[in-house]
């Protein structure tokens, strides 16, 4: 009988735990071009442990990103996105992993804002 009591609470908790696990939906641009930006951009963004969905669309350049925001959060998406070559606006990628990309994904760049000094 205690042995199902045990069984019957801790099932009970581990379904309380998995109805407050914090899921968290976010949006941002994402600067790119074709079919081959989408697939490496959204790649980049499932790479990032606690990331369960990502879809870039090509058109609007909005990424839509779904993510346990208790294992990750948005800045390491973008930080991923920008390490893959691609500009978002909270992260600027590399001139090196822009270059890197194929031709066809090289995208307008904004230009740099002036430096206050």
């Amino acid at each position: 009988m205690k042995t199902k009591v045990l069984s019957l609470v801790a099932l009970l908790l581990m379904g309380t735990a998995t109805v407050f696990a914090a899921s968290k939906t976010e949006k941002f641009k994402v600067y790119g071009n074709c079919g081959m930006c989408e697939k490496t951009i959204e790649k980049a963004a499932m790479s990032v442990d606690g990331v369960s969905a990502a879809d870039w669309n090509k058109e609007t350049k909005q990424m839509e990103v779904a993510f346990d925001d208790a294992k990750t959060d948005v800045h390491k998406v973008h930080m991923a996105i920008a390490k893959a070559g691609y500009d978002t606006d909270m992260h600027k990628a590399s001139d090196e992993a822009y270059e890197a990309l194929p031709s066809c994904c090289h995208y307008d760049r904004a230009p740099e804002k002036a430096k206050k000094e």
